[in-house]
């Protein structure tokens, strides 16, 4: 896969030949510096992009020959987002927020369901101007999951946080990972996050780098800020 931006007479590569597969259950880290392709990359995964050339391929669906209603449509059905900015409504509690989601998905799950997920029970009548950026991210999270997605693309999730907040961000990517069995890939320029995943794929210059398996996986308590 390529994708070519043209700025006036200059061409710039923001992926130059890459080929990937994410796999079902699994959580991928995709690490890399700003700008090594990461997030073009995780934009065309999640239909919000397309690739210049190449083919992007989802069960057996060619998403490259998706018209803008289907691609719609994937998004809504499949995949759930998590920005290193909250999006969050701000007139709208955490419960609302989340139940946006929920109104328009085919299977959601409840929204008191999917804050408790991210330990968030008890701050659900709260609003965006009343939480910690670390909670304001978890309900990113939630309003992800809630329509119970196969893919969860986060784009440096802990970017805007600090170390303690972070790895509240990290733990609950993890449960859901865990206990939902959704395929998660983690964008994130942080080294010592890589070592939670099953898999980390470094990206460097848009092309892939390297790919490592992790034989053993530390807990996002354990993760070195």
């Amino acid at each position: 896969m390529t994708k070519v931006y043209h700025t006036g007479d200059v061409d710039v590569r923001a992926l130059n030949g890459v080929s990937l597969k994410l796999y079902e259950a699994e959580m991928a880290v995709l690490l890399g510096p700003s700008g090594s392709g990461k997030s073009t990359l995780l934009n065309i995964l999640g239909g919000l992009d397309q690739a210049t050339s190449g083919t992007v391929h989802f069960r057996g669906q060619n998403l490259t020959a998706f018209s803008e209603r289907q691609l719609t449509r994937y998004r809504r059905e499949n995949v759930g987002f998590v920005f290193q900015f909250y999006n969050l409504i701000p007139s709208l509690t955490a419960w609302e927020n989340v139940a946006l989601v929920t109104e328009v998905a085919k299977d959601p799950m409840p929204p008191d369901e999917a804050l408790a997920m991210v330990d968030l029970s008890n701050r659900m009548t709260h609003f965006p101007a009343q939480l910690s950026g670390g909670e304001q991210q978890r309900v990113a999270i939630a309003r992800a999951i809630a329509k119970r997605p196969e893919v969860l693309l986060c784009d440096e999730p802990t970017g805007a946080l600090d170390s303690k907040t972070g790895i509240l961000v990290l733990e609950a990517l993890t449960r859901i990972n865990e206990e939902l069995g959704t395929t998660t890939a983690i964008i994130t320029h942080n080294a010592g996050i890589q070592a939670i995943a099953h898999r980390v794929i470094s990206f460097i210059d848009g092309r892939i780098a390297a790919t490592h398996e992790n034989d053993t996986r530390i807990a996002p308590a354990e993760v070195s800020w």
